[in-house]
């Protein structure tokens, strides 16, 4: 077997595999404002991800025989499948043996974190993609000399900018491989390929400072070539094809001057597009103060190692006897692949390794997380020092590499014995360990989103304001108005964007509403309800939304359902504050979750977010239950939220 046919061989494998546990639709988090992104060639959150968006588009229309969010999903498990090809070819070029190439990407491509990326539309499959790729082009840099793939490494990493900054942890990774060579041209390749990363890294931070250190890097490589009787135009190639991977960022300004449905942060200057692209909207952690203590952030990296070879034997995020024992056992692989690795190619061996690093150690200390979501609760009980998501997948690289390490390390005991391809199956082994706990075919992740959406959005009448409270009872909507084109009528209102000049603006200029002149967001939310009163629109709020904010909003509610609707006399002050039950239309949402669960598989999800919305649709069924036609308002929670 050639090298070039391991390479497919593995790619194709794990292609196989990701289709087969591909999301049939919309998935939690940010896939659906991705996907409504890419249906309306729209503008995502920051930093917006322009490239991203317009690949995710131009593939869907070139595959739209599927429904538009399998396309986009299918996009993420193609992009990996490519990623493990590149992997294998790789390793099965540096170590000559193209079964342990297979086996390592394999293993690499097997982890559950890589998996889950790759079976919904997601940009991080995307980003381990490009940082595959350069990291190929670096390595090929070195190890002929040949300017053309310097050019290449110097663009790859550039286009992190517009496509996502996750691939430029790879960049060390690009720069150790084209400067370790023994080929004249090194020095130039090096700081062609680190001017470029630091143009990139200055582009993303609005710092003109970097900028210019970065193209005095690559002016550096241009009088070095010179005085060395080289060409410089690689050099000066790589500068224009920077600029030019640079200027994907534009997307955003053209297409927000079109103000499409998904528009978030409305770039349509140069100062907009600036801090859309610098993430100004968000609060960026520092490097100090630590948002958590720094042995608790390494401890939460151990947490999500823990899930990566055989979540599918305790899809908890509390460890398992059986579940620690495989992960062990792939650790020790890990370590014997590393040492295999090293004694038969040095050279690569230190760039994984160096990946390895700038993955775990280099995310942990760069991106300064809080304390995991579902982690040290019992060191860290305020909800304002954990993350609202565990962020195991900032980490993908790093898993990556161990993954390679673990495959080679099974080929490596496998092969001593004289069984090589007994190694590969060892390292294909968390194929199976994993699927159980990773197949999006399952519920929830099959239809629970689509499901939320859809309960929000059609019972309400036509015309009406729906006030959400975040992320995953906003995007869903998103993704259930724009792309399926389903209740376009309904103004969704998210809470947490009231806090966005340009998101009040947004409301003001398409239906309408104003927030008044409040900075308190909920006060905000009251401004939207009583500008959407005096329109004659109906005002209604999620059951998800803390009854803190209804409570501000207005005093008197009538649940419908898996939403309240606002009544008219909310604000009589003689008035508590009381939810009054709408039994018949309580009753119809109920059974729609009846029909929706029934015959469904069922399968335990990881994400705590599945568990929240399974008790928000289940809130309808709680509220027949205590059988009073109101309870109060603050009481409200308590029945739509997890026990």
């Amino acid at each position: 077997m050639t090298v070039r046919r391991a390479a497919w061989l593995a790619g194709g494998c794990v292609l196989v595999v990701y289709v087969a546990t591909l999301a049939p639709s919309v998935t939690f988090w940010d896939a659906g404002e991705f996907i409504a992104a890419a249906k309306t060639f729209g503008i995502p959150h920051p930093p917006g991800t322009p490239l991203f968006i317009a690949l995710l588009n131009t593939w869907a229309r070139i595959l739209a025989v599927l429904p538009f969010a399998t396309a986009t999903n299918l996009f993420s498990a193609v992009c990996t499948a490519a990623a493990v090809g590149l992997s294998a070819w790789l390793v099965a070029h540096a170590t000559r043996s193209t079964i342990a190439g297979f086996a390592a990407a394999i293993c690499a491509g097997s982890m559950s974190t890589v998996w889950q990326n790759a079976t919904e539309t997601e940009v991080y499959s995307a980003a381990l993609l490009l940082s595959l790729a350069a990291i190929v082009a670096g390595e090929r840099a070195g190890a002929t000399g040949e300017p053309r793939w310097t050019v290449l490494a110097a663009y790859l990493l550039a286009l992190a900018v517009p496509l996502h900054l996750s691939a430029l942890v790879a960049t060390p990774v690009v720069l150790l491989l084209a400067a370790d060579s023994p080929h004249a041209a090194r020095v130039r390749n090096a700081l062609t390929i680190l001017g470029a990363a630091i143009v990139a890294a200055g582009v993303a931070r609005l710092s003109i400072s970097l900028i210019v250190v970065g193209v005095l890097c690559i002016g550096g490589a241009v009088v070095i070539s010179r005085r060395r009787g080289m060409s410089a135009r690689a050099s000066i190639t790589a500068l224009c094809v920077v600029g030019f991977a640079l200027s994907a960022v534009l997307i955003m300004l053209l297409r927000a001057r079109f103000d499409p449905a998904i528009n978030q942060g409305n770039p349509r200057d140069l100062a907009d597009l600036g801090s859309a692209i610098a993430r100004r909207q968000y609060e960026v952690a520092g490097l100090w103060p630590r948002q958590a203590p720094l042995w608790l952030q390494l401890a939460n990296w151990f947490e999500y190692a823990d899930w990566q070879f055989a979540l599918g034997l305790g899809p908890t995020v509390t460890p398992t006897v059986a579940r620690v024992a495989v992960t062990i056992g792939y650790g020790a692989l890990g370590i014997v692949g590393a040492r295999w690795h090293r004694r038969v190619d040095a050279r690569t061996w230190r760039a994984t390794l160096l990946l390895f690093v700038c993955g775990t150690l280099g995310v942990i200390v760069y991106l300064n997380f809080k304390a995991g979501a579902s982690f040290a609760w019992n060191f860290v009980p305020d909800d304002a020092h954990h993350e609202a998501r565990d962020r195991d997948y900032f980490f993908a690289l790093g898993f990556w590499a161990w993954g390679l390490w673990a495959g080679m390390g099974a080929f490596a005991l496998a092969n001593a014995r004289g069984r090589a391809w007994i190694g590969a199956f060892v390292a294909a082994l968390p194929i199976a360990l994993n699927w159980r706990a990773v197949d999006r075919r399952l519920e929830p992740e099959a239809s629970m989103p689509r499901m939320v959406a859809s309960s929000l959005l059609d019972p309400l009448p036509h015309d009406a304001v729906l006030i959400v409270g975040g992320d995953n009872d906003t995007y869903p909507l998103w993704y259930y108005q724009q792309v399926e084109g389903r209740r376009k009528d309904v103004a969704v209102v998210t809470l947490p964007l009231l806090n966005a000049t340009w998101y009040v603006a947004e409301l003001e200029r398409r239906d309408g509403l104003s927030a008044g002149r409040s900075f308190d967001e909920n006060e905000r939310a009251a401004a939207v309800a009583r500008s959407a009163e005096r329109k004659g629109r109906p005002v209604f709020a999620a059951v998800t939304v803390e009854d803190g904010a209804r409570g501000v909003i207005g005093s008197r509610w009538t649940l419908e359902g898996h939403v309240l609707r606002l009544d008219s006399d909310n604000q009589d002050s003689d008035s508590s504050q009381v939810v009054g039950i709408d039994t018949a239309a309580v009753r119809a949402a109920a059974g729609r979750v009846d029909r929706w669960m029934a015959g469904r598989k069922v399968h335990p999800a990881l994400d705590p977010v599945h568990e929240y919305f399974s008790a928000a649709l289940d809130c309808p069924r709680r509220a027949l239950a205590i059988g009073a036609q109101t309870v109060q308002l603050a009481s409200l929670d308590s029945l739509c939220k997890p026990r």
